[in-house]
């Protein structure tokens, strides 16, 4: 290989170090909030900051607890969305096919404040 050659290889390298770096540093901002989907459409939004249990139609039990994310408990066969680890970053899910829901951790907005609440 001549010598540009190695140059364009550390270069790409390089970037694909950093990408990677940037997004395992990637963090929740304090407005985070969890979003659960069932069927495509929309069963409610969550607080990350706030522990709490979710019962989701009384088939995925969906657990809030220091900022990160697990399924709890749900009625499928396979359990692959019981057994998947906690997730605590934006844009990280856990998906039950069987039951066709979707947990997401969304990264959340700074609530405004108008002018009359000024």
């Amino acid at each position: 290989m001549k010598k540009n050659d190695w140059i364009l290889a550390a270069a790409i390298f390089f970037v694909a170090v950093l990408t990677i770096g940037l997004q395992l540093l990637k963090t929740t901002d304090e407005y985070s909030e969890v979003e659960i989907q069932v069927n495509g459409e929309l069963y409610g939004r969550y607080r990350l900051e706030q522990d709490q249990e979710i019962d989701v139609n009384d088939k995925n039990k969906v657990l809030i607890k220091d900022r990160k994310v697990r399924m709890e408990d749900a009625d499928c066969p396979d359990q692959i969305c019981v057994n998947h680890r906690a997730i605590s970053r934006d844009g990280e899910s856990i998906i039950c096919l069987p039951n066709q829901t979707i947990v997401t951790i969304r990264g959340g907005e700074e609530p405004e404040v108008d002018e009359i609440a000024r």
